[in-house]
């Protein structure tokens, strides 16, 4: 069985050694970086299917590091690791092209499961039909079916659901929904993603009130879970 490789870039000594240990005792293929620079030449060079991205790193930055590997369209699963947890520290880490971030100090099993989920969601080929509890999303027929009945969608909720749950799991901050889905040439508001996440959950969660499907990021944005 093919290990799955990861990149674990931090500047700190004993976190270093303990995330490559969990990792590495956990199945997979561990290589580090302790600067961004180091970091970002073994990007480059061998592509890690994960990378754990510490933000404050000597040399290069995480935030350089992220947006120098999208742009070169590395599509790499990156994980923030951040002792900061100010909103515009998270935001602008997403809007460069991370797809999750932990608050340290953190769960190292929370941190094996989230890996381990982005990586098989990674491996399912491209599919046109989505399923979670009783809901089922047609992309190909552009339908949502809920216990076997059809759900309408306006074209937003629709638009929203698509984009959510073809990137389960990930953090999306509300200005890369805002962007994705209502598009730059209309003139709208971030009130207009919760407005429209309010009303896609009372078509889709179990209970509105308590929703477990889209969740919300506190003054982040949202996570959708399929699981």
């Amino acid at each position: 069985m093919t290990k799955h490789s990861v990149l674990i870039v931090e500047d700190d000594e004993t976190m270093l050694r303990g995330l490559s240990d969990n990792f590495r005792n956990n199945g997979y293929e561990v290589r580090t970086a302790s600067d961004g620079h180091e970091a970002l030449i073994g990007a480059l060079s061998e592509p890690a299917e994960l990378i754990l991205l510490d933000i404050m790193l000597p040399k290069l930055n995480g935030y350089e590091i992220c947006r120098q590997l999208r742009e070169r369209e590395i599509d790499s699963t990156i994980i923030m690791l951040t002792a900061k947890g100010q909103e515009e520290d998270i935001i602008r880490g997403l809007e460069l092209g991370a797809d999750d971030y932990v608050t340290k100090p953190f769960s190292i099993r929370e941190l094996l499961a989230r890996s381990k989920a982005f990586l098989r969601r990674k491996d399912e080929p491209a599919r046109d039909v989505y399923e979670f509890g009783d809901c089922q999303l047609d992309l190909a027929s552009h339908k949502f079916h809920r216990a076997g009945q059809e759900v309408p969608l306006t074209s937003k909720e629709f638009g929203l659901l698509e984009y959510m749950i073809t990137r389960a799991g990930r953090a999306l901050a509300r200005s890369e929904i805002l962007d994705r889905v209502w598009g730059t040439s209309v003139i709208v508001t971030e009130r207009s993603v919760d407005r429209c996440v309010t009303t896609l959950r009372s078509k889709i969660e179990p209970d509105p009130a308590k929703p477990t499907r889209i969740r919300t990021i506190r003054d982040v944005g949202y996570r959708f879970e399929t699981e």
